[in-house]
This record gives structure tokens, sequence and C-alpha cells, in this order.
């Protein structure tokens, strides 16, 4: 699969690189947050939103609104979901990484997705990106053997355990999370989940 840069003029239907953010304290803390065989995410971590850089992104890249701070680590290379939110999703790239990453607009009226629409890109340590509410996308895939972590900014309470009940039809049927809808992979095994993604279950070699 051909992996573009995050930097390339094709991710601009997908997001943007932010610039002049302060990352160094989220960076550094971030260093100290585990990073397992299998991908795990964590929505919201006091001690990165405590930070002085919460604050800016609270501000400057979500208008003000209440954010949550998590992160996402491990070990991945395949696709196995797609997932998008109401709202755009900031991601720091602690490591380098992959993200793979399609578009709303390319969902079918049943719900189900080519996976051969799928792009890849790679975000260098250091980089921030904003990846826009019709992003499809899910957790990054590593660049290097030793894996990936990365910061999670979202508004807060998303990919929060739901408090109501989600429908059984339609687009309700994809919410497993408030603001969370998913479609998965039949071959990912995600309990629950819509298994809508129809070709490939991509992965990178």
């Amino acid at each position: 699969m051909n992996v573009q840069k995050v930097t390339d003029k094709s991710f601009g239907r997908y997001g943007r690189v932010l610039s002049g953010y302060a990352l160094s304290g989220l960076l550094e803390a971030m260093k100290h947050t585990p990073l397992p065989d299998e991908v795990v995410y964590v929505p919201s971590v006091e001690e990165l939103e405590a930070l002085p850089e919460a604050a800016e992104f609270k501000n400057r890249a979500f208008g003000g609104l209440p954010i949550q701070i998590g992160y996402c680590n491990g070990k991945n290379r395949k696709l196995n979901a797609l997932e998008y939110h109401r709202s755009s999703e900031v991601n720091v790239a602690v490591t380098d990484m992959i993200l793979l990453v399609g578009m709303e607009q390319d969902v079918e009226a049943d719900f189900t997705y080519d996976t051969s629409l799928v792009e890849a890109f790679f975000v260098p340590a250091g980089t921030a990106v904003e990846m826009y509410a019709t992003t499809l996308h899910y957790a990054p895939c590593m660049a290097a053997d030793t894996g990936f972590r990365a910061v999670v900014v979202l508004p807060a309470g998303t990919n929060t355990q739901l408090d109501f009940p989600a429908g059984e039809s339609g687009e309700d049927r994809l919410i497993t999370a408030k603001n969370k809808w998913l479609i998965a992979h039949e071959e990912a095994g995600i309990e629950g989940a819509f298994c809508g993604l129809k070709g490939k279950n991509i992965e990178l070699i």
C-alpha cells in the first residue's frame, strides 16, 4: 500500500497538520505511558489534562469546548475497523506512526464501506494532526517494530460508555460509545460491532 505523507496535499480532504502548538510537556509525559503488544486506548488521563498544553488545545483547536486528553498506544499493523465522530479529533504523534483513513461520504446507504478506498499517511513524531469529523479512522499503525504512542484529544465524553440504548437499525446500530460510530471488519472480531467493512482487512507490512 502506498504510504503518503501527512504534509502532502492529498491529506487535505481528511484533515490538516496543526502548527504553532506547544507539545513538549505532552510528549514528555507520554514517555511514561504503557506500550503493550496489543492496542490500548484511554479516553481521559488527568495528568495529561492538567498540563498547560491542554488549555491551548481546548481554546484553539476546539473553540473553548470542554475536551478530554487521552492516549492510544501499542503495536498494530491492521485496519480492523473505521470510526467517525460528530467532531474533529486531534492526534499528536509521540512516535512515528501511520494513519489509515477514509471519507464518511464514501459510506454506502447500507453503512458498508469498501476498504479499497482507504489511504495511508505517515505522521512523524512530534506532529499534531487534526482529523475532520467526516474522516473515517481508527487506531494508528506502527511505523517501527517497537510500536506507537499517540495523544488523542476529543470533546469531553467521546468514546465513553453509553448511558442510553443504541438503536438497532440504520446509522443507530453503528453507535458503540458516546460520539462514536463504528464500522468493523469481520476479521477483527469486535464484539457487538456492525461488520460493514467490505474487502481486505488492510495490513501494513
